[in-house]
């Protein structure tokens, strides 16, 4: 077998051992549970983009999606609340790529008046931020 058989056989194999979602893109998604009239202002930029201000009201939600990059893949995230927005937090809403490329990882951030908390979705929430 040549070489460039051998590497394209690592390569499967590696991605059929990582996970069986492959293809699936990795999410995070920010939910406003803060207190009544209160909105949860949001910005996530990475290397390559800046998604822009969001806006939630108490309860909606919002999320985006993508693939990692072979390289490496973060996105840091900045969220106010508050009047005139006064309370910030800012932290790194995801990261992967690298040597390790994530298929179908997925962060979840919601917002509540104590703080920024954060699951995979498999267990509770738990407090990782609090507010400035």
């Amino acid at each position: 077998m040549n070489r460039l058989s051998c590497f394209f056989l690592t390569i499967g194999l590696c991605i059929g051992l990582s996970n069986a979602k492959w293809n699936e893109k990795n999410s995070v998604h920010f939910k406003n549970s803060l207190g009544r009239n209160n909105i949860l202002k949001i910005n996530c930029l990475s290397n390559d983009d800046n998604l822009g201000f969001h806006f939630l009201r108490p309860g909606e939600t919002y999320e985006f999606s993508f693939h990692d990059s072979v390289f490496k893949t973060e996105f840091f995230c900045d969220l106010w609340q508050g009047p005139n927005f006064k309370f910030h937090a800012g932290f790194t809403g995801y990261e992967g790529g690298g040597l390790i490329v994530h298929y179908g990882k997925q962060n979840f951030w919601e917002a509540r008046e104590d703080g920024i908390y954060f699951t995979h979705g498999q267990k509770i929430p738990k407090l990782e931020y609090t507010w400035n």
